[in-house]
């Protein structure tokens, strides 16, 4: 298991106009991710525009962050793509920089069969070895991991647990009670954190982890100290805010409110765009109504 509790997948902020990553403001919010007990943290995920970047950014950002990290949390490098040669290629490279551990999101757009995830996982674990955390976020990619599936590639020793962001339960549960129990899962939807911990899963990589690093860390801690009523009104807490972060895609209502917070984040790129302003007021709102850490 690569860590329990919370792992925020952090934004990637930019200058203001949006040409280049702002390192000085990367530390900051790396800062403040290890100051507020997350046990780990994900680069260059969907959070992190991973879709925009290029890859020397990719590259040159994963060894900033690694380096700057040192050690302190398990680092989790972004390494998906539709193309399994290029998800090795990148995959070789982060491990080389230094990282912990790898997130693989599933190929999209192709919309590959199930034997095409076994096989395209399958290839990237021999080729690598560090820990591999499978993505399933079909809203996004097109592409299903059934539950089948995961059993089967859970075999693998480099494929250690999958980030579930499908929102079925009945799938997650599945997934839970047909795979080896050190394979872990963790929630990929910051508002059904709780019902996944008591299926069995073991934590939560998280967008609403970039604001409230110390709240997403507690609500993982009450439950696993047996205190499930105060893990349960920290759910109850949070989701608000969710249901703002995930009012337009992610990333771009969190970034609004990095930046909103004087986090120095930068634009969205494109096709990305700005936050639309009515959305945008409601989220300042309930921001500057919130006793922020």
């Amino acid at each position: 298991m690569i860590f329990q509790g919370n792992c925020s997948a952090v934004i990637t902020p930019f200058t203001q106009d949006g040409s280049k990553i702002n390192y000085n403001a990367f530390k900051k919010i790396i800062d403040k991710q290890i100051a507020g007990n997350c046990s780990a943290i994900v680069f260059i995920g969907t959070t992190g525009e991973s879709t925009t970047l290029t890859r020397k950014e990719k590259n040159e950002l994963a060894e900033f962050g690694i380096n700057y990290v040192n050690k302190r949390v398990p680092v989790i490098v972004g390494a998906g793509s539709n193309n399994t040669l290029e998800a090795i290629e990148k995959s070789q490279t982060y491990e080389k920089l230094g990282a912990d551990a790898l997130l693989h999101v599933t190929p999209y757009y192709n919309k590959c069969t199930q034997k095409g995830l076994i096989a395209h996982y399958t290839k990237i674990a021999d080729k690598v070895n560090i820990p591999i955390i499978m993505y399933n976020v079909p809203s996004r990619t097109g592409v299903n991991i059934l539950p089948e599936t995961v059993q089967v590639l859970s075999k693998h020793p480099n494929i250690v647990g999958i980030k579930e962001a499908s929102g079925n339960i009945d799938q997650i549960a599945e997934i839970i009670r047909i795979c080896p129990k050190d394979f872990t899962v963790y929630s990929g939807d910051d508002g059904i954190v709780l019902p996944i911990l008591a299926l069995g899963g073991k934590g939560v990589i998280s967008v609403v982890g970039n604001i409230l690093p110390k709240t997403m860390a507690k609500l993982c801690k009450e439950f696993f100290d047996g205190k499930v009523d105060q893990a349960r009104a920290i759910q109850f807490q949070i989701n608000p805010l969710v249901k703002l972060l995930f009012s337009e895609v992610n990333p771009i209502p969190v970034k609004t409110a990095m930046n909103i917070l004087c986090y120095n984040a930068g634009p969205c790129r494109l096709p990305l765009t700005s936050m639309d302003s009515a959305k945008k007021k409601k989220l300042k709102q309930y921001l500057l109504s919130m006793h922020l850490e």
